[in-house]
């Protein structure tokens, strides 16, 4: 049977980013895949309501689904991409980060967290790869949480990251397609998710540039000052995208490297365990709030000072 690669854009039709994405695909067509494409502008995604049913039914152990579900296109796409064994996403960079097409679709993603399916018996495991693709029109500066933002929408449907590419300096449309370099990376990216499919799941590695990123753990180029966390956890600096913990060290040639301390990797977002982690984190706090009466007679109390309360619109 045919592995499944499926790609997801949130670009302009035959604009960079789709075009950068075809050719990762070409890659993996060539290599004997069945290859599954779509633009998420074809589609109607609606954005999260923010009702937290979802993670309240899962705190109870129960799947609610989204209540979206049977209003836009979200669970027929979900449905598909989570029967594949690897997904490349594609979106071009507004102000920074990933166009609001991709958040959108992306962060309608929690009440298909795979983990909690999983243990429910919903779904069955799979071990899912991604490759991820960001395309901008100036250099990285403008796109500085453009790839980070879109490796943390990897961690809810549990997929594991080999490969990235930031696609930068290409404003027009089809502008790509004079950069050789750049669309041979793409089509080794594709070659890098085939190859990632082919190696056990224990095994696989990053296949990406080596030297990208600060994160020796995820590659992500985001690193953030530790502070305390619920449970005391405390790391000096910490990657912004995956969590691991540790802090910075001079190198001999007066550079600096982040190195991740011994249990630096405690809540590490990659990681089923690092996930869970923060389930824990949620029951504590979300569960907290709901479990004890007095926290609701107190909120229903306070709230008359704002539920009526309203001021000018436009």
């Amino acid at each position: 049977m045919a592995v499944k690669v499926m790609g997801i854009t949130a670009g302009r039709k035959n604009g960079n980013s789709e075009l950068l994405l075809k050719e990762a695909l070409i890659a993996c067509e060539e290599a004997g895949a069945e290859v599954t494409m779509i633009n998420l502008k074809d589609y109607n995604i609606l954005s999260c309501t923010g009702c937290t049913s979802c993670t309240r039914g899962m705190a109870q152990g129960k799947h609610t689904g989204c209540v979206l579900d049977e209003k836009d296109d979200k669970k027929k796409i979900m449905d598909v991409m989570l029967a594949q064994d690897a997904v490349i996403y594609s979106a071009p960079t507004y102000d920074l980060m990933p166009t609001a097409t991709y958040s959108m679709f992306a962060q309608r993603s929690l009440s298909y967290e795979t983990a909690f399916l999983e243990t429910i018996g919903a779904i069955k495991h799979k071990d899912r790869i991604a490759g991820l693709i960001s395309v901008g029109g100036s250099t990285r500066a403008w796109q500085s949480m453009a790839l980070e933002c879109m490796q943390a929408s990897m961690f809810t449907t549990d997929m594991k990251v080999v490969d990235m590419i930031l696609a930068t300096r290409v404003p027009g449309v089809g502008q790509c397609l004079l950069d050789d370099d750049l669309m041979a990376r793409a089509h080794k990216m594709g070659e890098n998710i085939m190859k990632a499919i082919a190696t056990p799941a224990e095994e696989r590695t990053w296949l990406g540039d080596e030297d990208m990123g600060w994160c020796p753990n995820c590659h992500s180029n985001a690193l953030v000052l530790g502070e305390l966390q619920w449970d005391g956890l405390h790391y000096p600096v910490e990657c912004q995208v995956c969590g691991a913990g540790g802090n910075l060290e001079k190198t001999d040639d007066g550079k600096w490297k982040f190195v991740i301390q011994e249990d630096g990797y405690l809540k590490d977002r990659t990681t089923v365990e690092g996930r869970a982690r923060h389930l824990q984190e949620i029951g504590a706090t979300e569960g907290g709030f709901y479990a004890n009466p007095e926290n609701h007679e107190i909120v229903s109390k306070k709230m008359a000072r704002y539920k009526n309360k309203e001021f000018k619109a436009i």
